[in-house]
C-alpha cells in the first residue's frame, strides 16, 4: 500500500499533497525523505511534485528489490539522472553497453588485493598533505574542513587514477571543480521536471565546472595514449584496451569513466571525513577512545597500511558515520515496466527514490536509530540485520567499485591526522545535510589543529 504523509499525519488512501512536499523538501529535503519513511515505518511513500510523482522507497526488502532481485526493471535513468549526465556521459555510472564494458575493465582495479598493492603510496601521499597542516596549526589559523579534506583525498584518488600523468596544478583544479559541479546541481535535482530551456540557479556554474574537468582531463588523455605505458593506473588501463585489435575505447569514453570514478571515489572519503569532525566534538568520550587508539598503534606515525589492521575503533566509528551521513544519499531509479514493489503498483516510467540516509534511520531495523553510537559495529556485538539495512555504497551489480578504497583511504586519513594533531571544531552546530549530488553539511565547517609535537617523533 501507498501511504500519504500529508502534514505529517500518515493516511492510506493517497499521495503527498505538492503544498505540504515542496516546501519540506526545499527546506530540508535529506531530512524531509528521512521522516516521510520513518513515520511510514518502511511502507511506500508517494510524493506528489508537480508533475513528477516518484516512489519512495525505504524498507529493506523492497531495497533489495529493487537494487538487485530486479534491478534490470530499474535503471539509472530518467528526470534525476539527466542533471548528471552533462558531466559523467556514457559510463560506469550508466546503464547498457558503456557500463557493461566500463566495469569490466574497473573492477580488477578496485578489488580489495589491488588497493592492497598501492595502498603505501597513497599512504605516503596521504601523510604528506597532512603534514602540510601544520603551516596552518603553528599559526593557530583554523582550516575549512570540507576543503582540505577534499585535497587531500584529491591526491591519493588522483593516484590511483592517473599515477604520475598528472601535474599537482592540474590535479588541484579537479577538486574544486568537482565540488562546484557536485553543489550547484540541487536545484536541478529537487525540480528535475524543469525544462533545460529555463536557466536555473546553478547552471552556469555547473557547466563552466565542466568545462574546467574537460580542459584537465582530455589533454592528460593524449598525453597517456602517447605513452603507451603499461602501468597500473586507471587512466594507463583504459588507455590499453583495445590496443592489439583495434576495438579501444574513444578519448570521450575514457573521460567520462575517469570523471564517474574520481566523483565517486573522492567524494565518499572527503564528505565522511568533512561530517567526522563535528560528531567527535559532539561525543567527547567516543573522540577519547579515537584518539587512544590513534595513539597506541600509530603512535607519532606516520600512518601506514600496516596499522590498518589495529584500527578496529575507527574502522566502526567510520562505519557508524556512513550510516548517519552517506555520501550517497539518494540513489534514483526509474521503471522500464510495471511492477509491484511491497504490494504497490509501480508504473512504467516512474521514479523510485532509494535512500540510504532514510532507510539508516528506520526504527524497526536500529535501535535508537538517530544516535551516533559505534558500538553498533563492534566485531563481537554486531547483531544480525538484513543486508539492505545498511547500504552506503549501495548495492547489486551497481554497487560502488569504490567501497575498497575507503576502507584504506579514510583509516590512514583519520590516523594520520589524530597522529599529528588534536582537532578542534570552531564552528557552532548543529549540522545539517545539504542535499547536494552528495551529502555535506550545509554549514562551513571550521577547524583548528593543535599540534600533538613539534614534528612527527619528535616531543613538542
Amino acid at each position: 500500500m501507498s501511504i500519504d504523509a500529508t502534514a505529517g499525519v500518515l493516511r492510506r488512501n493517497g499521495t503527498v499533497p505538492v503544498h505540504r512536499t515542496l516546501s519540506g523538501l526545499l527546506r530540508d529535503p535529506v531530512n524531509a525523505l528521512a521522516e516521510m519513511g520513518r513515520r511510514a515505518g518502511g511502507e511506500i511513500v508517494r510524493l506528489r511534485l508537480g508533475p513528477l510523482r516518484p516512489y519512495l522507497v525505504t524498507h529493506p526488502d523492497h531495497v533489495q528489490q529493487v537494487l538487485r532481485s530486479d534491478w534490470t526493471n530499474y535503471r539509472r535513468e530518467g528526470m534525476f539522472w539527466r542533471p548528471l549526465r552533462r558531466m559523467i556521459g556514457a559510463s560506469v555510472l550508466g546503464e547498457d553497453e558503456p557500463w557493461e564494458s566500463s566495469r569490466k575493465i574497473l573492477q580488477p582495479l578496485f578489488t580489495r588485493r589491488y588497493i592492497d598493492s598501492i595502498a603505501g603510496e597513497m599512504a605516503g601521499v596521504i601523510n604528506a598533505r597532512v603534514a602540510e597542516l601544520d603551516e596552518y596549526a603553528q599559526a593557530g589559523q583554523p582550516i575549512d574542513v570540507m576543503e582540505e579534506m577534499s585535497r587531500i583525498v584529491n591526491r591519493a584518488v588522483l593516484r590511483v587514477l592517473f599515477g604520475d600523468r598528472i601535474t599537482r596544478e592540474e590535479g588541484e583544479r579537479l577538486a574544486p571543480a568537482y565540488d562546484t559541479a557536485a553543489t550547484s546541481i540541487n536545484f536541478r535535482l529537487l525540480m528535475p521536471f524543469m525544462p533545460y530551456s529555463v536557466r536555473v540557479p546553478g547552471d552556469r556554474a555547473f557547466m563552466k565546472a565542466v568545462r574546467t574537468v574537460d580542459d584537465v582531463v582530455f589533454p592528460v588523455i593524449r598525453r597517456a595514449r602517447a605513452d603507451h605505458g603499461d602501468g597500473l593506473d586507471v587512466i594507463s588501463a583504459l588507455c590499453r584496451v583495445g590496443e592489439e585489435d583495434g576495438t579501444g575505447i574513444d578519448d570521450r569514453q575514457i573521460r567520462d569513466n575517469l570523471v564517474s570514478v574520481y566523483g565517486a571515489a573522492s567524494e565518499s572519503t572527503a564528505m565522511t571525513l568533512t561530517w567526522l569532525w563535528p560528531i567527535l566534538q559532539d561525543h567527547p568520550e567516543v573522540a577519547a577512545r579515537l584518539r587512544e587508539e590513534v595513539d597506541r598503534v600509530v603512535g607519532a606515525g606516520p600512518a601506514v597500511p600496516g596499522h590498518l589492521p589495529e584500527l578496529r575503533y575507527t574502522r566502526m566509528v567510520l562505519q557508524e558515520l556512513l550510516r548517519l551521513y552517506p555520501a550517497g544519499w539518494i540513489f534514483p531509479r526509474m521503471a522500464t515496466k510495471s511492477a509491484e514493489v511491497g504490494g504497490v503498483r509501480v508504473k512504467a516510467g516512474a521514479q523510485v527514490l532509494i535512500s540510504p540516509y532514510a532507510t539508516h534511520r528506520l526504527d524497526a531495523f536500529w535501535d535508537r536509530p538517530l544516535e551516533f553510537d559505534p558500538e553498533r559495529f563492534a566485531p563481537d556485538a554486531q547483531e544480525r540485520r538484513h543486508r539492505y539495512s545498511y547500504f552506503p555504497f549501495g548495492g547489486g551489480p551497481h554497487q560502488c567499485l569504490g567501497r575498497h578504497l575507503f576502507d584504506v583511504e579514510a583509516p590512514l586519513m583519520v590516523a594520520a591526522i589524530m597522529s599529528r594533531f588534536r582537532p578542534e571544531v570552531v564552528t557552532a552546530g548543529p549540522m545539517t545535510p545539504f542535499p547536494a549530488a552528495s551529502l555535506r553539511p550545509r554549514e562551513k565547517v571550521m577547524l583548528n589543529l593543535v599540534p600533538l609535537r613539534s614534528a612527527p617523533g619528535v616531543a613538542a
